[in-house]
């Protein structure tokens, strides 16, 4: 079909091949439905494993992926090469992804035929499957995009690839065939959704069709080849009970948690890298009545909501002349104009904290955010600290009484030494004494020890504060009675 020639007999004949243009296999092959081929290895995708947040008791010992030797991927330039002197692309780009798979994989097969490969049936089936991953998907990451066990893909140049699986990082034997081949990929990824990644613009954040959040920095800043991140999500969106089973908090704090999200608290949740922050998010967002109008913004839209009424939106950097960036901050104060009944702002890095503070203040309760502290009180000083930062000269207890008025409660998520998520306290601001913001525990996460595993042990305990200060918020929303018996049932626990 595509590019396959006749006998002069009229026979069918196999693809014939003139001698290939020196065509690289790290370059980019243009297709009418994206992504663009790029060269690179491909390891086979292993079985699905435990979600991230719940780390196994006992861990199976994991088997290291099998390295590709150079013959390999010599064998897999020339078949490339082939493929794209004989292969007609703009007929391909008309296909649906299954046909125009099969069809690759008819050609490559009749290459390997004629040049008589010396490889094992499972060695071409590797060759076939990774080939298809060049012309049609992300090439070496799509085995590892495929694995809903994964949480993060981290890839330091060509040569080194590692993942985070139940909260250990492991490098695989996936390579790139070199660096050019990865900022190609990394080209692809970033132009599906509006964004470039070059010399001149080397930082870039992105996400996948899956919400799946993408960092690259390319050289001359990163000086080893291009750094590609992917902070991936999960298929199926994670809820509070789940994370209860994984231990990441205690029934009755999960309790406490969807009543929190329910009567409408304004929440911060504070966390470090990779401790869980945007998943929690996601989880109380599931206790947002159907009928509320939310405004999301974003950096990288990431959220997934599954209200009906929710608008999505996401900052865009500037273009090649400086010019047409929209910064979070603008988005922030836009949605004030949208008629919110919640703003979610996936996460606060700077000045537009000011304007979300002032959106919780004005009677978009319910309002959250997440922060990157390391504990609640370092969370109100980082709120302290990017309000400065965005040039305002309030007095420093003016701040403070803006930040009691609007923030009713934290939540700190931490990834422990085990690797495992935990929510380690859920506090309220209650108010100030003189210049000092006053807060409260509601539940801690006290840490007893660890198992012969290395597993660390613990458990969710209340602080014995039989009414928090957002009893009457509770109690307007008809829920007094849940939190109370959430709270009692907690302190009998610790008991």
């Amino acid at each position: 079909m595509f590019g396959k020639r006749g006998n002069e007999d009229g026979s069918r004949a196999k693809p014939e091949f003139r001698p290939p243009a020196p065509v690289a296999p790290s370059a980019g092959v243009a297709l009418a439905a994206p992504p663009p081929p790029v060269v690179e290895a491909r390891t086979p995708a292993a079985p699905a494993r435990r979600p991230v947040e719940a780390p196994p008791l006992a861990p199976e010992p994991r088997r290291a992926p099998r390295e590709r030797s150079e013959s390999y991927y010599d064998t897999k330039s020339q078949v490339f090469s082939a493929l794209i002197d004989t292969i007609d692309l703009s007929q391909l780009a008309k296909l649906d992804p299954d046909s125009a798979r099969e069809e690759i994989r008819d050609i490559v097969n009749d290459i390997i035929a004629i040049k008589n490969f010396a490889m094992s049936i499972s060695e071409q089936e590797e060759l076939l499957e990774d080939i298809c991953n060049d012309v049609l998907g992300y090439g070496p990451l799509e085995p590892l995009l495929a694995r809903d066990d994964i949480a993060d893909i981290m890839v330091n140049g060509a040569k080194q690839v590692f993942i985070e699986v139940n909260g250990k990082v492991e490098q695989t034997g996936i390579r790139f065939r070199d660096n050019q081949q990865l900022l190609n990929i990394c080209q692809r990824i970033v132009s599906q959704v509006g964004r470039r990644v070059d010399e001149s613009s080397p930082i870039c954040d992105a996400r996948l069709p899956d919400g799946s959040r993408v960092n690259v920095i390319a050289p001359p800043l990163s000086i080893d080849g291009t750094a590609l991140t992917i902070r991936k999500f999960k298929k199926d969106k994670l809820t509070l009970d789940q994370l209860v089973r994984f231990g990441a908090i205690s029934p009755e704090g999960a309790e406490v948690l969807k009543i929190i999200g329910r009567v409408r608290c304004n929440v911060i949740i504070s966390g470090g890298t990779g401790s869980g922050k945007t998943t929690l998010l996601n989880c109380l967002t599931n206790y947002v009545d159907r009928d509320e109008r939310v405004i999301t913004c974003e950096d990288s839209a990431e959220l997934q909501l599954q209200q009906p009424h929710v608008v999505r939106l996401e900052t865009r950097p500037p273009n090649l002349e400086g010019e047409g960036e929209v910064t979070m901050r603008d988005l922030v104060k836009n949605c004030l104009r949208m008629r919110p009944e919640r703003i979610i702002v996936g996460e606060v890095r700077g000045p537009e904290v000011f304007d979300l503070l002032q959106a919780m203040n004005t009677g978009h309760d319910g309002s959250m955010g997440t922060i990157h502290s390391n504990s609640p009180r370092e969370c109100l000083n980082r709120i302290e600290s990017m309000i400065a930062m965005g040039g305002y000269t309030l007095p420093q207890k003016t701040v403070r009484e803006i930040v009691v008025g609007s923030v009713d409660i934290i939540i700190q998520a931490a990834r422990l030494r085990d690797g495992s998520r935990r929510i380690t306290h859920v506090t309220e601001v209650i108010g100030m004494e003189g210049d000092v913001i006053i807060t409260q525990d509601l539940i801690l996460y006290n840490i007893k020890g660890e198992d012969a595993s290395g597993r660390l042990l613990g458990e969710h305990v209340s602080t014995g504060i039989g009414r928090p200060h957002f009893w009457d918020r509770a109690r307007y929303y008809g829920e007094e009675q849940r939190l109370a018996t959430a709270l009692e049932a907690m302190e009998k626990r610790a008991d």
